[in-house]
């Protein structure tokens, strides 16, 4: 078993574009939307690392080895007046669950938005996904319950975007 002292938390760096990307896969295999995964190393490099970067990815290792990501960028509340952190995506790979390793990427995002005055770090889950769910209500995390997520893309959003304003 890894205690929470074997793992490391870092910043991902220029050149690991397909490291991110192979994570991001056996994301979507868990979460079963694998379909939907489009995004290349090259998409991943330019959000991650380009001159307009506004996107951020930790790495969980173990042993040198990436075992766990967290996605996040930066959202903002009107209500605030101040940003917060959104967190994107939260993966451990499942060999490593349970040792600690997602509430370690979690302490890093809440002591960054503590050190930078950010009064907020949100994220939203799969209604399927239990342990998940168990896991963040186990941290303190509380459901936005009366707040659906809307998403609006493809043929919709083209269709949109071409309206008379």
């Amino acid at each position: 078993m890894t205690s929470r002292e074997d793992v490391s938390i870092r910043p991902a760096s220029p050149g690991e574009g397909a490291l991110v990307l192979s994570l991001v896969r056996e994301l979507a295999e868990y979460e079963r939307l694998a379909h939907e995964v489009d995004a290349t190393e090259a998409m991943l490099e330019a959000a991650l690392f380009g001159p307009e970067a506004r996107v951020f990815c930790d790495l969980a290792e173990v042993d040198g080895a990436a075992v766990g990501f967290a996605l996040w960028f930066r959202s903002f509340s009107t209500f605030r007046g101040r940003h917060g952190l959104y967190l994107e995506d939260l993966f451990v790979r499942p060999a490593y669950r349970g040792r600690g390793i997602g509430r370690a990427l979690l302490v890093g995002l809440a002591r960054r938005c503590e050190a930078e005055g950010l009064p907020r770090l949100e994220w939203s889950v799969l209604n399927w996904n239990e342990p998940a769910l168990r896991f963040y209500t186990s941290l303190g995390a509380e459901p936005m319950s009366g707040w659906t997520t809307h998403r609006l893309g493809g043929e919709a959003l083209s269709r949109l975007a071409g309206e008379e304003a």
